[in-house]
């Protein structure tokens, strides 16, 4: 039997559907003048991952294993908050979509609501934030009823 490439393995992946099922777009503010001022270097949020229900500036949104069962950490903004709207107000923000590759948890939240969003929050009860403190720290319950994902928009197949 021959050895089994790197490029066979892709392209057995792929040909099964794996990357398009497990991947979802979301879109990206990036806040230009933040950029071009410097102030992202010198450790402002420049990039804001829409999350429906409000903005994550965490660098590294798509390895946070918070990200569809925000905690409320120090990276997250809700939109209906004042901070939320200013940043909404700003005319220098280029929106762009970022594919996000999903956990088998998030897959099923997206794929089967709130009971596996339940799950999932209970699974990520005692896991850090990206700011620090657990959800168990920061006092919110394992059943918290979040605000729901308004739009999740599938990559190209």
């Amino acid at each position: 039997m021959p050895a089994i490439t790197p490029n066979t393995l892709a392209r057995a992946y792929n040909d099964a559907g794996y990357f398009a099922r497990n991947v979802r777009t979301i879109e990206v503010l990036v806040d230009r003048d933040a950029v071009t001022s410097g102030a992202a270097a010198a450790g402002e949020p420049w990039q804001y991952y829409d999350m429906g229900h409000g903005y994550c500036t965490y660098t590294f949104f798509e390895q946070c294993q918070h990200r569809m069962a925000c905690a409320r950490c120090d990276f997250y903004t809700p939109k209906a908050s004042t901070k939320g709207q200013l940043l909404e107000a700003k005319d220098n923000l280029q929106r762009m979509l970022a594919s996000i590759p999903l956990t088998d948890d998030e897959q099923a939240a997206v794929d089967d609501g709130q009971a596996a969003l339940d799950q999932l929050l209970v699974r990520l009860t005692d896991v850090p934030t990206p700011a620090g403190p657990t959800p168990r720290q920061i006092g919110i319950p394992a059943t918290a009823t979040l605000l729901p994902i308004v739009d999740v928009r599938q990559g190209h197949t």
